[in-house]
C-alpha cells in the first residue's frame, strides 16, 4: 500500500507507521539523554496514545525504569487504509519497551467503559499487584455514561458570543474567515460530562475498590490555559468549562484519597493514597504552580518531569 497524505479540515488523516515509529524513538532518545528521575515504578496511563499521555509513559519508562500499562482507543490498520497514529504510536512504544526489557501492556478500547475499566484491574492483579501513579490524559469527541447508556458529544465553541478568527487551507494556501457560533446550554453540559472530571474519579474510584492502590498513590489529570489569542473557544469556551470541572475533580478525589486514620501504633489502618493536583500546560511551556505535587515541564512532548511537595496547587 502506498500512503499519501490526506488533509481534512486542515488535519492530517492519514499516518505512516514508519514516522510513528520514528516519532516515539525520538522521544525516548531524548528522555534517554537526560538524567534518570526518580518516580513511581508501576504506572497507568489512561490515554497513552498521543501528546501528554505518551510522553508521560515513556518518560516513566526510559527514564524511571517503570512497568505501565497504557489505555488507548484507536484504529488498527487493514490492507487498504492505515490505522490511526495513536495506533502505531503505541505498538512501536511496547516494541521499545520489550528491546530493553521493560514490562508495558496496551490495552486498545474505550477508557470511559466499564469492560476496560475491567480488563485494566485484571492485568495490574495478575502482574503488579498494585498501581502507584495514575496519570489521566483523554481527549475525545465522545463518551458513553457507563450507568444510563446515554451519548455525549464534545464541541469546541465560545460561550456566549460568537467568535470569529483567520484560517489557513494548507492545500491551496488561501487565508478564509472562520466563524464558530456560540453554543447552547447543552453542548456545555455535554463536553463536561465528555471532558470533565467524572471519569477520571470513576477510575480512581475503581482502583481503589479493587484493591489495588498503593499506599504512596498519587494521580494526575491535565488541565489547560493556552493563549489569549484561543481564549474565547478553549479556556472561555466549553473545554474551559470541562477543565473546571476536572479541576474541581482534584479536590474530590483529594477527599477519597485522604490519609486514613492510624491505630495506636501510628500505622495506617487500611490502604488509602496521597492527595493529587493538577498541573496547569500552556501551549509546550511551563506554567509554574503554586506549590504542587506534581508539575510537568514540558518545552517538547517527550519532556515530562516532576516532584513532590505537600500542599494546594493555584486554582
Amino acid at each position: 500500500m502506498i500512503i499519501e497524505p490526506k488533509i481534512r479540515n486542515n488535519i492530517c488523516v492519514t499516518a505512516h507507521p514508519l514516522g510513528c515509529a520514528a516519532q516515539v524513538r525520538a522521544q525516548i532518545n531524548y528522555v534517554k539523554a537526560r538524567d534518570r528521575i526518580e518516580s513511581p515504578k508501576r504506572v497507568l496511563v489512561i490515554g497513552a496514545s498521543n501528546g501528554y499521555g505518551l510522553a508521560a509513559r515513556i518518560v516513566s519508562t526510559f527514564s524511571s525504569t517503570a512497568s505501565t500499562i497504557g489505555v488507548a482507543y484507536e484504529r488498527p490498520g487493514t490492507k487498504s487504509k492505515t490505522g490511526t497514529a495513536g495506533w502505531y504510536n503505541i505498538k512501536s512504544f511496547k516494541k521499545e519497551a520489550g528491546i530493553e526489557g521493560y514490562q508495558a501492556w496496551n490495552i486498545n478500547g474505550d477508557a470511559f467503559s466499564q469492560e476496560i475499566k475491567a480488563q485494566v484491574l485484571d492485568i495490574i492483579r495478575e502482574n503488579l499487584e498494585e498501581v502507584d501513579f495514575l496519570v489521566y490524559s483523554i481527549a475525545a469527541p465522545r463518551r458513553m455514561d457507563p450507568h444510563t447508556g446515554e451519548l455525549y458529544s464534545t464541541v469546541i465553541k465560545p460561550i456566549g458570543n460568537k467568535f470569529t478568527s483567520k484560517t489557513v487551507d494548507f492545500l491551496n494556501g488561501q487565508v478564509n474567515e472562520i466563524t464558530a457560533k456560540p453554543a447552547t446550554e447543552e453542548e456545555i453540559a455535554h463536553t463536561v460530562k465528555v471532558m470533565g472530571g467524572e471519569d477520571w474519579r470513576l477510575w480512581v474510584e475503581m482502583l481503589q475498590n479493587g484493591g489495588v492502590l498503593a499506599e504512596n498513590f498519587l494521580t494526575i489529570s491535565f488541565s489547560y490555559i493556552g493563549p489569549d489569542f484561543t481564549k474565547a473557544i478553549y479556556r472561555d469556551g466549553t473545554i474551559g468549562k470541562a477543565k473546571e470541572d476536572l479541576e474541581n475533580s482534584a479536590d474530590q478525589i483529594n477527599k477519597v484519597l485522604a490519609p486514613q486514620s492510624t491505630d495506636n501504633k501510628g500505622q495506617r489502618s487500611n490502604s488509602g493514597g496521597s492527595p493529587l493536583h493538577i498541573p496547569f500546560i500552556q501551549g509546550y511551556e511551563r506554567k509554574e504552580p503554586a506549590r504542587g505535587l506534581y508539575t510537568a515541564d514540558l518545552p517538547a512532548l517527550s519532556r515530562f518531569s516532576f516532584y513532590r511537595q505537600p500542599s494546594h496547587i493555584r486554582r
